[in-house]
């Protein structure tokens, strides 16, 4: 007798590389947990589960540029006091080998500069134009 409240993966995926640009311009919320850094959980750990070569590169900009700041950029961008919530998961994500990425245009339209980013953090010239660069490269576009 099968339960039928069991989870069947009818389609499953093991990859032997990944190369994908996650374009992350605002925050969606699955509970208090901004979804696209889920997301990005999730991949990460699928790559390790089937022992994937992988390169994953995240560029933030626009409304959700501020996850890249320390604690008294992120107060002062965001007028708190309580420090960048996002920081722990970006250097987990940094840890296991994620590339983070600032919009340098929306660097710019913030006043923002590297010293006020999370380390490891770097400015690329606009999303845009690094998101092409990348799919030209052939990596897989992610948009959260």
């Amino acid at each position: 007798m099968s339960d039928a409240r069991l989870l069947t993966i009818d389609i499953p995926v093991k990859l032997a590389e990944v190369k994908s640009v996650h374009s992350i311009g605002g925050l969606a919320f699955e509970g208090d947990l901004p979804a696209a850094l889920f997301h990005l959980q999730l991949i990460t750990g699928d790559i390790a589960d089937w022992g994937a070569k992988s390169d994953v590169i995240t560029v933030f900009h626009t409304n959700a540029g501020h996850v890249t700041l320390h604690d008294d950029a992120y107060n002062a961008a965001r007028n708190i006091a309580t420090g960048n919530p996002y920081k722990k998961m970006v250097a987990d994500l940094v840890a296991i080998g994620v590339r983070i990425e600032l919009c340098g245009a929306t660097a710019k339209a913030n006043g923002w500069v590297n010293a006020d980013l999370l380390p490891d953090v770097k400015i690329n010239l606009d999303a845009m134009a690094r998101t092409i660069e990348l799919v030209q490269q052939g990596y897989v576009k992610i948009t959260e």
